[in-house]
């Protein structure tokens, strides 16, 4: 996923991204595409390959940026209409270390407005369509981070989303490529639009394991502006790929309660499939009882509304969106707010809030208790394929259970990723999660390629062709 040779410019590549973007307009993935800045980088690079000058890992790479993340000189929305005059004047860390390594951002992903969403059907600016079939949801809120790689047209070979309760891994499912959640802190927050302080993380999407681990290894580490980050959860990426499971016989926990009533019959059949082939593998798989995840959807609305009515009172109507005139917010994001102040209030804080994060730390134990059992964990991603567009917007409530699997992880701040694992009998991707305890982000990255070696089973494509 490099500039392997000058046979193919820079530039070359990154005109070639930028046409097969316009030419999947339809699929609504872009926000805005940065054209004239991503062709002065590109020529920057190939000027330097001319010299003989370094590069770096990614050199000429197109990738495609989720529109919370701050670029310099580049308009940043959310997807948002409050943002939708906003110009960042400073640029985020991990665009910062994408550039360093000579990745070239083609354009702002769209997705739900401030992430909130499951489904990229709260943008501001439109639905997201699926890669695989157009008249089904991408997945959220990363969803137009998602198609832009999963698409037939191969628009990039990876994009940056974000992930706060499933934001990078419910697209990744429902489009049949990878998304990765790393361990909390990993990869620095710095210049990322805040949707909840104690979840957020910063997320990859890509075709395979292999590729998600170069990026993964290229924008992560400690930042001095960011004082949740830590550093040495991923390997630099000049250091050798020396995490090899060859051999190495690890205990998979298969989370019997995410295999039962409300989830789609054909999603736990490939889950227990790809279990079998885990074993196929090696591997040692049996079941593991968490009680404490039925409580886990409650306790990330709770906690995750009232840090975003937190995050979100800055948008005051000053500085941001003087001229809008009540649509400032979809109604997801006003729906968020007002369930975060109650939570929040006199009388409540204690009764919700406070109860909720005591909940919260019961899980941590209950899962941190499993791993001493366990080195991985394996659910279902989401709980159906991709819904038709509009098939559960009038409910939100159904929104907010498609986060049963992926919340879990997000409370507890460990790292998990979405794989594909086969395919319906109407040809939809359904992924499976892989979750390891903190800092085992480089283990699950290995079983995951691993496992993409053993089954030969490539990334579901879709789309224009």
């Amino acid at each position: 996923m490099k500039l392997a040779s000058k046979s193919v410019s820079a530039v070359e590549m990154v005109k070639e991204a930028l046409r097969k973007a316009k030419a999947a307009s339809e699929y609504n993935i872009f926000v805005n595409l940065t054209e004239e800045r991503a062709l002065a980088r590109a020529e920057e690079i190939d000027a330097k390959i001319l010299a003989g000058e370094e590069v770096g890992a990614l050199a000429g790479v197109p990738y495609a940026l989720k529109d919370n993340y701050l670029d310099l000189k580049t308009p940043t929305t959310a997807s948002a209409k409050i943002l939708e005059e906003f110009v960042s004047p400073l640029q985020a860390t991990v665009v910062k270390k994408l550039e360093e390594a000579g990745a070239i951002c083609i354009g702002k992903a769209n997705m739900d407005a401030f992430g909130h969403g499951a489904f990229t059907e709260n943008s501001a600016y439109g639905v997201t369509k699926n890669a695989i079939d157009k008249t089904r949801v991408a997945g959220g809120s990363s969803g137009g981070s998602a198609v832009a790689v999963a698409l037939a047209l191969d628009i990039v070979p990876f994009a940056i989303g974000s992930d706060t309760g499933g934001s990078a891994r419910a697209p990744a499912s429902f489009n049949g490529i990878v998304g990765v959640r790393p361990t909390f802190g990993a990869v620095s927050r710095y210049g990322v639009v805040a949707f909840a302080s104690s979840t957020d993380t910063v997320g990859c999407l890509a075709r395979d394991a292999d590729d998600a681990r170069l990026v993964m290894r290229v924008i992560a580490g400690e930042d001095a502006r960011d004082s949740t980050s830590v550093n040495d959860v991923y390997y630099q990426p000049d250091t050798p790929r020396d995490i090899s499971l060859d051999g190495q016989q690890l205990r998979i926990g298969l989370i019997a309660s995410l295999l039962g009533e409300g989830v789609d019959a054909e999603v736990v059949a490939r889950t227990k499939e790809y279990a079998e082939k885990m074993k196929q593998a090696g591997h040692e798989v049996g079941e593991v009882d968490l009680p404490m995840l039925q409580y886990a959807v409650p306790i990330y609305y709770v906690v995750t509304s009232a840090e975003t009515a937190s995050n979100l009172a800055r948008y005051d109507g000053v500085r941001y969106g003087r001229d809008r005139k009540g649509d400032s917010f979809v109604a997801e994001t006003r729906r968020r707010i007002v369930i975060g102040n109650y939570v929040l209030s006199a009388g409540f804080y204690d009764a919700y809030y406070i109860k909720a994060q005591k909940v919260r730390t019961l899980l941590i134990e209950e899962m941190r208790e499993a791993f001493s059992r366990f080195d991985v964990l394996l659910t279902p991603t989401m709980p159906f394929v991709a819904p038709k567009i509009g098939e559960k917007a009038g409910d939100p409530l159904l929104g907010y259970l498609a986060d049963l699997m992926t919340a879990p992880p997000a409370l507890v701040g460990v790292p998990a990723i979405s794989v594909p694992a086969g395919e319906t009998a109407g040809g939809l991707p359904v992924g499976v999660q892989l979750i390891g305890w903190r800092g085992d982000d480089e283990k699950l990255l290995a079983l995951a390629e691993q496992m993409e070696n053993l089954t030969k089973e490539g990334v579901y494509k879709g789309g224009v062709a």
